[in-house]
């Protein structure tokens, strides 16, 4: 089982400019809630409670304000600062004695999803013992991302960074599931022209040992990259919309929590107080009534 995840909060937010000079990507409002709340809500459903936030260097106070150390959320939260962007894959160096012996899921800190059968799909990833698994999403603009050809087993065959070609309407999406492995292999990365390393050859690495398989979130489900300003204005719409149609909060941490039986009322309590008189606490009020 896969009992660590780490969400990657780093990088230059250069395309929400000038709204990320001050304030990073992720701490910025998605409807009612940060956005580093929507990616942490999704390793807390798949059970894992061991996580670790890589963010920028000089901008880690701004997230222990909101996220000390997780335990109002009965989970462990560490952080460890990133100094310049060196791509996704240097997230497992980063974290290597966190993850240790361990396997680990990734998450990018700007990726949203929402679905009916998502909490099942994220456990039966965590099943995870050998290779990497990634998560896929069909999209209309193949084009504008990374995409994954697969066979009739899941198995990827092929994967392209922004295809000019039709090659497969599944994007790779930002969670990811790898085996230990993943600290090894993301050490021999060799930087690509941008300078960074790059995701796709470390899944390219698995794929040349036939370990790379994926999963699809279905029609029932979304995924939004929140990377530009209009992307983010259309997830918080999404949000809301959803939100005061059902009744019912995306992402609320401590109902997660709560129902997991990872926390009890008097950590509900000590979230209100610390919220202050706002809507979201208001929820949470509601929640133990």
């Amino acid at each position: 089982m896969i009992k660590k995840g780490i969400i990657l909060a780093g990088g230059k937010g250069t395309r929400m400019s000038p709204l990320t000079k001050a304030v990073n990507k992720q701490l910025l409002p998605i409807y009612d809630k940060p956005l580093i709340f929507y990616p942490l809500s999704i390793l807390m459903l798949a059970n894992i409670k061991d996580i670790l936030i890589i963010v920028n260097k000089g901008q880690l106070n701004q997230y222990k304000k909101i996220l000390p150390n997780g335990k109002n959320l009965g989970i462990k939260i560490s952080y460890l600062e990133q100094n310049k962007p060196r791509g996704l894959p240097d997230a497992f160096v980063i974290g290597e004695n966190f993850i240790g012996k361990d396997n680990v899921a990734m998450i990018l800190g700007d990726n949203f999803f929402y679905g009916q059968n998502l909490t099942s799909k994220l456990l039966e990833n965590t099943k995870l013992k050998k290779g990497a698994k990634v998560v896929l999403h069909k999209v209309s603009k193949p084009e504008l991302f990374g995409v994954a050809k697969i066979n009739n087993n899941k198995k990827i065959k092929l994967i392209k960074e922004k295809p000019k070609k039709f090659i497969s309407d599944l994007a790779i999406t930002g969670l990811y599931f790898f085996d230990n492995n993943v600290v090894k292999f993301a050490k021999k990365l060799k930087p690509s022209k941008r300078g960074e390393v790059e995701i796709v050859d470390l899944l390219n690495v698995y794929k040349s040992k036939k370990q790379l398989s994926a999963d699809i979130i279905g029609r029932g489900g979304a995924w939004l990259d929140t990377g530009s300003v209009e992307d983010f204005y259309k997830t918080s719409s999404f949000v809301s919309a959803i939100e005061n149609r059902q009744g019912f909060k995306i992402a609320c941490i401590e109902e997660i929590s709560l129902n997991k039986n990872w926390i009890k009322k008097k950590q509900i309590i000590d979230s209100i107080k610390f919220y202050g008189n706002c809507e979201y606490s208001n929820y949470l009020k509601k929640l133990i009534s």
